[in-house]
This record gives structure tokens, C-alpha cells and sequence, in this order.
């Protein structure tokens, strides 16, 4: 079986093999050559989901602000199987005039430490190989650096597994207000990220569609074994939709005191509106938003909703009844 290349690591080696040459790239080119598409590519065979998993990924470096520019091939304008993609390096690169002192380039040396090692990889070595067989060579020296970022959560790797493998998994999972994880077993479809966290939408034995936050899966994640074929559609943007739609309709009104962190971070939530000391912030899942405002103590006072004042109110409770079971155990230990 191909290696797995996750999305990150596989538009990463898109970036550097657009960088690698002035006259571009063609679409069977790089998805005959570039780690993460060569894997799943088939000469001469369809190649319609790789050709869509490659616009997607075009679509998302440009949201990054990388500068991917499409080339006519001479005397064919609008023919996308002979049009070329490059990154220009004028555009990409640091103005010539910018100048880091030396305490900002320590914590740019420090920040490089979540990248694995300063050469390519193998698999980009011998996409290299192969480009240079196809008669494009680099026009320049190669920065070579395979990321290793490091995911919070455990389960993204299994699950990114499972999506590309078509095989259903099962998980602990626990619930807010929860005691006890509840194993569910589950057909992944899509693996997104919304508002900075990390969640995955999967279908139950009875084919609904269900939404995990991964950072509530408790436990390891399991391969059944089991294939299945995942219904048609963009799954990602439907439950980036439903997610949006919930997070423009809930609303919490909250008073901060001015200068502190609870202002000034809340002040940032996107859609929010400030007035004075109140802050009207919108959010999507009603456990997380109690548990971040139960973190900023007294800077912050919920006014409404009523039932994510009491959210908040009794995880501020459990903290001072878990303080004060610290306190006797240690008075008892003295």
C-alpha cells in the first residue's frame, strides 16, 4: 500500500516543486511527479479525483498567499491540460530590504526546530529525479525542508488513514458533561478544521452524519477493517457550512474588563462586536466557548445566554471544590 501524505506535506511539496522551475509545470507533471499525488497516480488511467484533490489544493494555497500563477502553453490559451503552474520567486520571496536583527533570527531558528531536517525528503529526491527526466530542470538552488508539525490530537493520523483507506474505525469519545467515553464506531468521510480546531464527520451504522471534535476522542483509534464507499459530494464544505451556519446564529453577550486578556482575546473572535466593556461573541459549540471563558476568571462575566452562564459558572465551582480537595489531602499529608 502508498505511503499516506498528509494534505499539509503534500501542498508543501507543491510549493517547493512550483518553486523549482521558471516555465511551470503541467497538471499530469506534477501529478505524475509530486510527493502525496505520484502515489495515487495512474498513467494512462482516470485520474479525475486526483485532478480534483489538486484544484482544492491550488485553491488553498492561494488563500495562504502563496502566488501560484497559471501558464497558457503557446498558441493553446485556455487549455487547462496543457497549462503550467509556477510560483513566482519574486513574489514569494522576502523583499531584498528586509533585515532581521540578531534576536529575531534565534527566534526564527527556534521556530524552524518543528521541521524535520534541511534537505528533501527521499520522496522529494526522487520527484526531483523524475522532473528532470521530463526535462525541467531547477532553475535555481533548492531549499529543501519536509515538515513535521506536530498534531495535538492523536487521532488525526488514523483518521487521515482511514478517509484514504475507505475503513471505518472506532474511538472513545467524551462528551461534555460526561463521565464516562463512549465508544462510537464510525465511517470517515472528511477531516477539517474550523475556527482553529480540528474535527471530522463520519457516517453511524444507520448512515447519519455525525460531527467529532478530535480533541474529545480519549482513546486510540482502531481500524475495523471494514471498507465502505463514501457517498458523492464535498463533505469538508458541508460541514463547514452547517459549522458556519451555527456560529452566525449563536450569540453570547459578555462584560470584560477593559485591558485585560479576556478583552483583548475575545475582542478578536471573528464576527464579534464590542461595545464599551460588552462583547457580543458568536460560537458554535457551547462546552468549548464555556470552558474558554471559564479560563479568564473574574476579567469576564457572561450576561447571556442563561444557560452558558451556568456552563461557566459550574466548571468555576468544580475548580474551587478541586482546589480546596487539593488543599485538605495536602494539610493531611502535613
Amino acid at each position: 500500500m502508498p505511503r499516506i501524505v498528509p494534505p499539509e506535506e503534500r501542498q508543501f511539496a507543491l510549493v517547493l516543486a512550483l518553486l523549482a522551475t521558471e516555465q511551470g509545470l503541467t497538471k499530469e507533471q506534477i501529478l505524475s511527479t509530486v510527493d502525496g499525488y505520484h502515489q495515487k497516480y495512474v498513467p494512462n488511467g482516470d485520474n479525475a479525483n486526483l485532478e480534483r484533490q489538486f484544484e482544492r489544493d491550488k485553491d488553498t494555497l492561494r488563500e495562504l498567499g502563496v502566488p501560484l500563477e497559471t501558464v497558457d502553453a503557446p498558441g493553446q490559451p485556455g487549455n487547462n491540460q496543457l497549462q503550467s503552474y509556477r510560483v513566482s520567486k519574486g513574489d514569494y520571496e522576502l523583499p531584498g530590504d528586509i533585515a532581521f536583527t540578531p534576536t529575531e533570527l534565534s527566534l526564527l531558528q527556534l521556530a524552524g526546530t518543528v521541521w524535520r531536517e534541511g534537505s528533501l525528503s527521499g520522496d522529494m529526491r526522487r520527484a526531483m529525479i523524475k522532473l528532470r527526466a521530463a526535462g525541467v530542470e531547477p532553475d535555481g538552488p533548492m531549499l529543501g525542508y519536509a515538515p513535521r508539525l506536530k498534531q495535538l490530537e492523536p487521532a488525526f493520523g488514523p483518521l487521515t488513514q482511514a478517509i484514504e483507506r475507505r475503513e471505518a474505525v472506532s474511538f472513545p469519545y467524551l462528551r461534555p458533561g460526561r463521565t464516562v467515553a463512549r465508544t462510537h464506531t464510525i465511517k470517515p468521510l472528511a477531516l477539517f478544521q474550523f475556527r482553529g480546531r480540528w474535527l471530522f464527520m463520519g457516517l453511524d451504522y444507520a448512515d447519519h452524519k455525525l460531527t467529532f471534535l478530535l480533541s474529545r476522542i480519549v482513546g486510540e483509534v482502531t481500524f475495523t477493517r471494514e471498507r465502505f464507499e463514501p457517498p458523492p459530494g464535498d463533505h469538508s464544505a458541508e460541514a463547514l457550512r452547517e459549522l458556519e451556519h451555527l456560529w452566525q446564529r449563536n450569540t453570547a453577550t459578555v462584560a470584560v474588563e477593559p485591558g485585560s486578556d479576556a478583552a483583548i482575546r475575545l475582542a478578536r473572535r471573528y464576527g464579534g462586536t464590542a461595545d464599551g466593556r460588552l462583547l457580543v461573541v458568536h460560537y458554535s459549540d457551547l462546552s468549548l466557548l464555556a470552558d474558554e471563558l471559564a479560563g479568564y476568571g473574574p476579567e469576564v462575566t457572561v450576561l447571556e445566554p442563561d444557560h452558558l452562564k451556568q456552563a461557566v459558572v459550574s466548571r468555576l465551582e468544580a475548580t474551587e471544590w478541586a482546589h480546596r480537595d487539593a488543599d485538605a489531602a495536602a494539610g493531611g499529608a502535613a
